[in-house]
């Protein structure tokens, strides 16, 4: 392994070699290079990094899912489900971030990388559970964080801060019941930003 990082700027270079046509756009920024593919090559672009000659990606070490619905402040007119996988090269100590855009904001889906990185699995998961984006190939894809009747994604922006639902253990039944949120919706301002007569104090 060397002894420092790759500069960026020659990690660009490289990946730009590499991937030709098939990269949207690669960037630097804050020191930290960022690939951007459409959902048509996102699995061959993957093992690209993995397999080529200076990429040497054998690592995944994180997938989440984004949700830029009223992403600056509704001026964002992209698609509104991505994909943001962090690679690491062990060999050639150098990292890089890949973003794919799930084509349809109605039904998101990208394909699985579990057949390129295993690692990817629980992650892969825990993105369809929270956001909704469905990976195409992914062989157990079900919900890992939320309960097994859960509706709907909770990390989507319209999805309500309490939720739907509830559930509590009923004494008398003996066992736990699901039942319309009770809790009621209130603003908490932190005591230090409120404004001199805020709800009313003096």
């Amino acid at each position: 392994m060397t002894a420092f990082a790759v500069n960026p700027e020659a990690l660009k270079a490289t990946l730009a070699a590499v991937l030709g046509n098939k990269a949207k756009s690669i960037d630097v920024a804050l020191g930290e290079v960022c690939v951007e593919v459409d959902a048509a090559n996102y699995f061959d672009v993957a093992m690209q990094l993995r397999d080529a000659t200076g990429c040497q990606f054998e690592q995944l070490i994180d997938l989440c899912g984004v949700d830029y619905s009223d992403y600056k402040e509704g001026a964002y007119q992209g698609a509104r489900y991505c994909v943001v996988s962090h690679l690491l090269s062990v060999t050639l100590n150098q990292r890089v971030r890949l973003k794919v855009y799930a084509k349809d904001d109605e039904m998101p889906i990208v394909a699985s990388l579990c057949d390129v990185w295993s690692a990817v699995n629980w992650f892969e998961r825990e993105a369809f559970d929270l956001y909704g984006i469905v990976f195409d190939g992914h062989n157990d894809l079900r919900r890992i964080l939320t309960d097994y009747g859960f509706i709907g994604h909770p990390f989507r922006k319209d999805f309500p801060t309490s939720g739907h639902v509830e559930m509590r253990y009923d004494a008398e039944l003996k066992r736990v019941i699901y039942q319309p949120v009770t809790i009621e919706p209130r603003e908490i301002t932190p005591r230090v930003i409120r404004e001199a007569n805020y709800g009313g104090q003096h």
